[in-house]
């Protein structure tokens, strides 16, 4: 509780901020305000009192900052990544400033922090809030370091409250997949898209564990007989620009892969033909979809029509351009797939975009081939896949009287394009791999004495190739069991060669 104290012909107000030490209200320039009455003085005293209370005091004789303050001069002087800068600021800007930009650094309690953090949680995930507490606690760090503050509110106290077994913090366990699954999700994805890019992506990802930048910035320049070379990725930011940068903590590193791999890499890249982008002036090994495919497309592709009269889109081309130079029978063919379909020329036409989005990529073709279900994505509730039923696996159907069509059965519903790292380094596991190859496949750095004495060896490489191809082949019997044949085109000339 605030007080008057009587100086002379004046008063003024003073409170209690600890036991035996007193402050004085000040003026915005730091100077004791002096009252005419003992009830001003007490009233501004106790008002001065319940702000510093609730950390909204500030000191000007000492030129405490505030958080908000301290934090932009914080930001500002960081030279780091454009990737975790674009972090930190989103960190920041949306859920930190909100709670305590007005607080003095001084006045944030540890009670304040515990209270936004349980605020937090209750509207996202606890591993995010737990990604912006550090955040928080870096920044704090910093301004003990600035002589700002004494100690650090967010830093967490061992043994505090009651431990009632697992913590309620943990997170959900990442999905994975098994090579059957990785190719059958593969084959979907390829589906959805109408190309076989996708096809080769995919399987790309389950058999090397490259991260999805990586995939993404891989230059046809780094694929090479037998290996793929991780030199750079492409990270996209919140503006959507795509940067090229260096792979996630320096994991530069060159990847083994099976001889059926690296032919499959060599002849998808043969036949796309891929040309240097606009934005880099690099050329990629993968290109990116427009959103003929990637969510706004209304009808059927021109794609869909060949594969469901079992033609080449150049035989549907001269159907739709130059009818008299197709059979009647061809004609009559296409023209029923075109009916079925419901497909309307010129509705559905997009061009290849430079390259892929993540977040188109993984809404409308990696979720829905691994589900079997379109996600909700206003204004539509989520929905399943329409299918036409023949040929086999189903092909998905676009235009009128498809939600009323079959659909895909779920494959590892969860699963995402970073679960196919996980996969692959369970499959390592399963193989028996030594741990030293699977760190340098996967990007990893083991700084323990036991990793520095460990070397990999041909001997160790082979076994991993060797390993590899007998999966994939298995994957391969188990599909042809299935059907021996597929509308992709890269996948059922494998599927004729295993035969």
């Amino acid at each position: 509780m605030g007080f008057a104290e009587k100086r002379g012909n004046y008063w003024r107000g003073r409170y209690k901020t600890a036991p035996g030490k007193h402050l004085t209200v000040v003026d915005e320039r730091g100077k004791a305000v002096r009252f005419a009455t003992k009830g001003e003085a007490q009233r501004a005293a106790s008002e001065a009192e319940n702000r510093y209370r609730r950390g909204d005091w500030r000191d000007p004789a000492l030129g405490q900052e505030t958080f908000g303050e301290y934090a932009n001069r914080w930001y500002a002087a960081q030279d780091l990544a454009a990737s975790t800068m674009q972090n930190y600021k989103r960190h920041i800007e949306e859920h930190l400033l909100p709670a305590f930009e007005d607080k003095a650094l001084a006045g944030i309690l540890r009670s304040d922090v515990e209270l936004w953090e349980k605020k937090e949680k209750t509207l996202y995930a606890a591993s995010s809030v737990k990604t912006w507490r550090s955040t928080l606690h870096l920044i704090l760090e910093d301004a003990i370091d600035d002589g700002l503050i004494t100690s650090n509110p967010t830093a967490r106290r061992r043994g505090r409250g009651k431990r009632a077994g697992r913590s309620r913090d943990r997170g959900p366990e990442k999905t994975i997949t098994d090579p059957l699954g990785a190719l059958l999700i593969a084959e979907r994805a390829a589906l959805l898209s109408g190309r076989d890019d996708e096809f080769v992506a995919v399987v790309l990802m389950a058999y090397t564990g490259m991260r999805w930048g990586e995939i993404v910035g891989l230059e046809t320049e780094f694929t090479r007989p037998g290996a793929v070379r991780v030199e750079h990725q492409l990270y996209e930011l919140d503006s959507g620009t795509l940067i090229r940068c260096p792979p996630k903590d320096d994991s530069y590193r060159t990847i083994d892969i099976p001889d059926w791999l690296s032919a499959l890499l060599a002849d998808h890249v043969a036949r796309t033909k891929p040309a240097p982008c606009p934005c880099h002036d690099k050329t990629y090994v993968f290109r990116g979809l427009g959103t003929g495919r990637t969510g706004g497309h209304q009808g059927a592709k021109l794609t869909d029509v060949a594969r469901r009269a079992g033609v080449s889109t150049g035989t549907v081309s001269n159907v739709l351009n130059h009818p008299d130079r197709v059979a009647e029978s061809t004609r009559a063919t296409v023209d029923k797939a075109i009916t079925d379909l419901g497909f309307v020329r010129g509705g559905a036409i997009s061009r290849n975009a430079a390259h892929w989005r993540r977040n188109g990529f993984a809404t409308w073709l990696f979720t829905p081939a691994v589900s079997g279900w379109y996600p909700k994505k206003a204004p539509q509730e989520p929905r399943p896949v329409p299918l036409l039923g023949e040929p086999q696996p189903g092909i998905p159907a676009r235009g009128r009287g498809a939600a009323a069509r079959a659909c895909w059965l779920p494959i590892a519903k969860g699963l995402t394009p970073h679960g196919l790292r996980h996969t692959h380094r369970t499959i390592m596991e399963d193989l028996g791999t030594e741990r030293v190859l699977m760190d340098e496949r996967m990007g990893h750095l083991d700084g323990s004495i036991s990793a520095r004495y460990a070397h990999v060896t041909p001997g160790m490489r082979k076994h991993l190739m060797h390993g590899l191809t007998e999966r994939w082949e298995t994957a391969l019997d188990s599909r042809l069991a299935m059907c021996p044949t597929s509308p992709v085109r890269v996948l059922d000339g494998v599927l004729r060669a295993r035969q």
